[in-house]
């Protein structure tokens, strides 16, 4: 399972299957063989000079020296900035086409059809329709999760009530939800623990709740105002279906927040949750606010983890609580 999650979030970063294997067999017997570590890994051939160049290419392995077949992971941190940034720049490529997508819709239909197809919702009417929306859905929810947050005190009962019905609920969250404070423990939290699939990006090109294939809540809120009081009700159209393909590429761009609801064998529960912020991105003035310690605390804490799991880095402590599924 912890292999299982380190390759899909090599996926996520662009590495192919095949250069996934060999990358987390490298892991286990680098330095070694290329050959070895393509034998061991079930690819050989030109496929296994493919998929360990792209690794070379990303920045996470070496190059074999001249003569030589052996070969060793090397620290990613600047391949991982490359292949971030290249994720990054296909999201900015989406929520283009999303925004030409709209425009085509608003020329061709929403003059003609505005009342069949987009819906305007203001005002307390907002928190009404939300609640007919989680109640509504029968197979699943997709949601793209920013503040600002329309005032509802029952949002996180109504969410923990649909995933109670058995509805599939999968949240890209962005940084600042993290960080909003007492959100992570009162919100977030709950529904991941009921069994909510959630992942983070550092931000979302827009605030949505998909509800099945029926419709989608777009949020037209003023971020700097901290305002959430219009909301756009789009039916069954072509602005739909453009707005559930944004949120399958975030989905696909987005790293998982945590894995598994039940705790791993001896880990305190609060060192695991130190672990999910890191892995959500969340800064150190955020972790040690949420886990409510000092900095000095909270260094000593992941340094801690670090020497537990053998790490010199931040990136190799978070691969290896993969690697044990503690994330």
């Amino acid at each position: 399972m912890a292999n299982a999650k380190l390759g899909e979030a090599l996926r996520v970063l662009g590495i192919g299957d095949d250069a996934v294997r060999v990358y987390l067999t490298l892991l286990e017997l680098a330095p070694a063989p290329l050959s070895a570590v393509g034998s061991a890994a079930g690819v050989g051939g030109a496929a296994l000079s493919a998929a360990y160049g792209a690794l070379v290419d990303a920045g996470l392995a070496s190059a074999a020296a001249e003569g030589e077949d052996v070969v060793a992971p090397v620290p990613p941190a600047a391949g991982l900035e490359i292949l971030g940034r290249h994720r990054a720049a296909e999201l900015d490529e989406s929520r283009i086409t999303v925004g030409s997508a709209f425009e085509s819709f608003r020329r061709q239909r929403l003059a003609v059809d505005t009342d069949h197809l987009v819906e305007v919702v203001t005002g307390d009417a907002i928190g009404l329709r939300m609640r007919q929306a989680w109640a509504s859905a029968r197979r699943q929810i997709r949601q793209l999760d920013s503040p600002p947050y329309f005032p509802l005190p029952e949002a996180t009962e109504d969410a923990l009530a649909t995933l109670a019905r058995g509805v599939t609920q999968r949240v890209v969250y962005s940084r600042e939800s993290l960080e909003l404070p007492g959100n992570l423990e009162s919100a977030i939290e709950p529904c991941v623990e009921a069994g909510e699939q959630a992942r983070v990006l550092p931000s979302v090109p827009v605030k949505l709740v998909i509800i099945d294939e029926a419709y989608a809540l777009v949020s037209l809120s003023i971020k700097e105002a901290d305002v959430h009081n219009t909301m756009l009700v789009v039916q069954p159209c072509g602005l739909l279906s453009a707005l559930v393909a944004l949120f399958e590429q975030a989905w696909q761009n987005a790293l998982p927040f945590h894995g598994h609801t039940a705790r791993p064998g001896g880990l305190p529960p609060s060192d695991r949750r130190l672990l999910w912020l890191l892995a959500g991105g969340a800064s150190d003035d955020v972790i040690a606010r949420e886990l409510g310690v000092s900095r000095r605390t909270l260094f000593r804490r992941i340094q801690i983890l670090m020497a537990r799991l053998g790490a010199s880095s931040r990136f190799q402590m978070a691969l290896q609580a993969q690697r044990h599924g503690w994330l």
